[in-house]
């Protein structure tokens, strides 16, 4: 079985990813980390020296990679389910949750976080919130294709217990 949460930047996917392998005995695997490892350069540095097209490409080419892995959880990066076909070939490949979080909390939480994530690095508090309400209604489409929808806020173990049930 493999599980791939997708959502916004900063709704806890690799919290939740770990949270969930711990308790099911499952491994997991930050998939910006992943690429990080594979290309031995930051996503911030992917960015800024080869672009976003790059990274979307390398991104796609460690996810497909993991076609032959089982029993894992993937923490997706925010966009990933919006670029190749990736939220289809995730569909066709294990169980897909959306985790959900209001743009307000995502905001806040991203404000410390800003210099490690290239897309809104250079955005103030202000124009953060707007980012963010943008990139939602963009890549809500995609995200709604997932299998399962949880709101972050009411998302606990049980959650996902319940889901992996339904699929052993």
């Amino acid at each position: 079985m493999k599980i791939f949460l997708t959502g916004m930047m900063g709704t806890g996917k690799s919290y939740w990813a770990q949270q969930v392998a711990d308790a099911h005995e499952m491994d997991w695997i930050d998939l910006d980390a992943q690429v990080e490892k594979e290309t031995s350069m930051t996503i911030k540095e992917i960015f800024a020296t080869d672009g976003e097209a790059y990274f979307r490409d390398k991104e796609k080419e460690v996810l497909h990679a993991l076609a032959t892995f089982s029993n894992m959880v993937i923490a997706t990066g925010g966009g990933t389910p919006c670029f190749h076909d990736n939220i289809k070939w995730m569909n066709e490949h294990g169980i897909t949750i959306w985790i959900d979080e209001k743009v307000e909390v995502l905001a806040d939480r991203l404000k410390k976080e800003k210099e490690q994530r290239p897309l809104i690095k250079n955005l103030t508090d202000e124009e953060l919130l707007h980012f963010l309400s943008i990139k939602l209604a963009e890549r809500s489409k995609f995200y709604a294709q997932s299998q399962y929808h949880l709101q972050a806020d009411k998302i606990s173990a049980h959650s996902f217990a319940e889901i992996i049930q339904q699929h052993a």
